[in-house]
Formats: C-alpha cells, sequence, structure tokens
C-alpha cells in the first residue's frame, strides 16, 4: 500500500493544479486517472484548440495549458497513476481514505479530492451516417491539419462547435456550421466572431444525408425556410454535440450525486469524511462549469482539507509572493 497526504482523482487541469496546490502547502500527492496521460478531455479531444477564459491569457492553446500546468504541479513531485481506474473507495474520519485500483493497488490518504479521471464521456450521435466514421466523421479534433484544404461541417451550436469553426477557418478550405435551433448556446462574443469571418451558419436546420465513396463528399441540409433540401460538399464532418458523462465506480461510493455530478459545499466538501471534489464534476448552487472556476475550486479544496492532513494546518495558505509555508 503507497501513503499520500493528499489523493487526487483526475488529472485534468483541476487536478493538475490541485497537485501544484497540495505541495504548495507542503503535502505529497497522487494523480490517478484512467486516461494514459495528464489533461483529461483537452490532452484526448483538443490538444491544439484555443482556450479564451483563462486569466491571464488572452488565449492558450489546449496543449500548452497543460504543459505549463504539468510544469507547475510537478515542481512538487507528485507521483502519476495513469491508465489507472479507481474502483473502490473507504472513507473515514479516524482511519483515513483507502482506494482501491484497477492495478490491484491500494492508496492510503489523509484527505481524497476528485476532479474527474475515472469515468468516461461518450459522444452524443448524429443519429444518421455514423457508418462514416473514420472516413470523415468525427466528434472531436485533436489534430488540425488533418481537415486543412476540406470542406468542412460542423453540427452544433456550443462552445465546442464554434470554437472548432475559429481554429479550422484559417486553414480549411471552408467552414459551415449547422444547427438545429435559431440560437446559439456558444459564448455570444465567439459567434460574433465566428460571423464576422463570414463563416456560413445554416440555423433551424437538419443534418438528413451524408454521402461519399471511400469518404465523404456531401452533406443534404433539410431547413424550415426551405421547401427544397440543399446538398453541400463537406470532406469532414464534425459532430460536436457534446458528450454523455458516466462517472463510473463513483456512483457506488456513496456520495451525494445529483444528475451524474458530486454534490458539494461552499468548501468543496462531500457528504463523506474528508472527500473533496472540484472541477466539471461538481455541482452547487450558481455553479459556472469553467475551467478557470475549476481552479478556483481545487484550490479551495485543498486548503479546506489541509486541516485533515495535518491539525496544525490553517484553512489559508499564505500568500504565493511570500513563498510556501
Amino acid at each position: 500500500m503507497s501513503s499520500y497526504d493528499v489523493a487526487i482523482v483526475g488529472a485534468g487541469p483541476a487536478g493538475l493544479y490541485a497537485a501544484y496546490y497540495a505541495g504548495f502547502r507542503g503535502f505529497s500527492s497522487v494523480l490517478i486517472d484512467t486516461l494514459a496521460e495528464p489533461g483529461g478531455q483537452i490532452s484526448a479531444m483538443y490538444p491544439e484548440k484555443a482556450i479564451y477564459d483563462i486569466a491571464g491569457f488572452p488565449s492558450v492553446q489546449g496543449k500548452v495549458l497543460v504543459a505549463n500546468l504539468l510544469e507547475q504541479a510537478n515542481e512538487y513531485e507528485p507521483a502519476y497513476k495513469l491508465n489507472t481506474q479507481a474502483l473502490t473507495l473507504s472513507a473515514s474520519e479516524t482511519d483515513g481514505i483507502a482506494l482501491g485500483l484497477s492495478d490491484g493497488e491500494q492508496i492510503h490518504a489523509r484527505a481524497l479530492l476528485i476532479t474527474g479521471g475515472i469515468g468516461s464521456f461518450t459522444p452524443r450521435e448524429l443519429g444518421i451516417g455514423e457508418q462514416w466514421l473514420g472516413r470523415g466523421l468525427v466528434h472531436f479534433v485533436p489534430s488540425l491539419h488533418e481537415h486543412a484544404g476540406k470542406h468542412v461541417v460542423i453540427v452544433g451550436g456550443g462552445d465546442s462547435a464554434f470554437d472548432w469553426a475559429l481554429a479550422l477557418h484559417p486553414i480549411a478550405r471552408s467552414i459551415t456550421i449547422i444547427h438545429r435551433r435559431d440560437s446559439f448556446r456558444a459564448h455570444a462574443a465567439t459567434v460574433d466572431k465566428v460571423k464576422s469571418l463570414g463563416i456560413r451558419l445554416i440555423t433551424d436546420a437538419q443534418l438528413v444525408d451524408i454521402a461519399g465513396g471511400d469518404h465523404i463528399e456531401c452533406v443534404t441540409v433539410s431547413t424550415k425556410d426551405n421547401e427544397q433540401d440543399e446538398t453541400i460538399p463537406a470532406e469532414t464532418v464534425v459532430a460536436a454535440l457534446g458528450f454523455i458523462a458516466n462517472i463510473g465506480p463513483i456512483a457506488d461510493w456513496g456520495l451525494d450525486i445529483h444528475k451524474r455530478r458530486i454534490v458539494v459545499d461552499s468548501s468543496m466538501r462531500t457528504n463523506l469524511p474528508r472527500v473533496f471534489a472540484a472541477g466539471d464534476i461538481t455541482v452547487y448552487e450558481g455553479k459556472v462549469p469553467l475551467i478557470s472556476v475549476g481552479f478556483g475550486e481545487a484550490a479551495t479544496a485543498i486548503n479546506n482539507a489541509a486541516s485533515w492532513v495535518d491539525p496544525h494546518k490553517g484553512v489559508f495558505p499564505g500568500h504565493s509572493s511570500g513563498g510556501a509555508e
């Protein structure tokens, strides 16, 4: 059995920042994630996409953000258990945290922070044309250059759809966004920027057919306003319809769960002793699911977990400009 001050389930942005903050407080930590590399969904799904809502960065590429977070965290030498799932949890006020991992290892910790890294995300399907997966149909864009010089059709109206439109616009032959409504869930500023670039938006529309030979060549779109369907060229179709979260073994740990999210209070405490949560996996009144918010939640969780690690430690960490405690 390996022992640490803090076990962190999830090596995405919030988890990596939590590992840094644990080190800043003088605590040892271990990061556990089902993915084979740190970075969470950013590394797995959109490493080349620009991210715009991180304080201090007008724009930062996903893989650059992850690299910076790793550099920051690794100063304190956290342990990594990647490609590994946390299967079981025992949480006791007196005995601490015991985690059983999928590789058979047992982890003991004084506190646990859950930021993700345990379940899976299944992309929402278009409902048509799934046979084109691997032949032009994709659910996310980990590599932009693969779509250079191509006609790209993006289906969806959320942030991912518009972010990929912006990222691909400089290199694609054409970009078209198709959305079933006449309004969008994406940030208004991002929508305005897409419009200013002249990217075509087809709203109140449905993708009704995908056609081609060995690879996608065109799609057919049906709109409410037009009696006749329109066929447009397409070599890449990005189904940016979001993902369905599966929280995996967490559901059986005795945590208070609401709609596949862990309920926490303002200190990021869960209903279990010594167990905290931060990032997109959490829910509370007024929750805003942004990466930048997750960073603050991670710091809040680690600082409120401090007394479980060392009863002599207070919640306030001291100012970083003055160095660690």
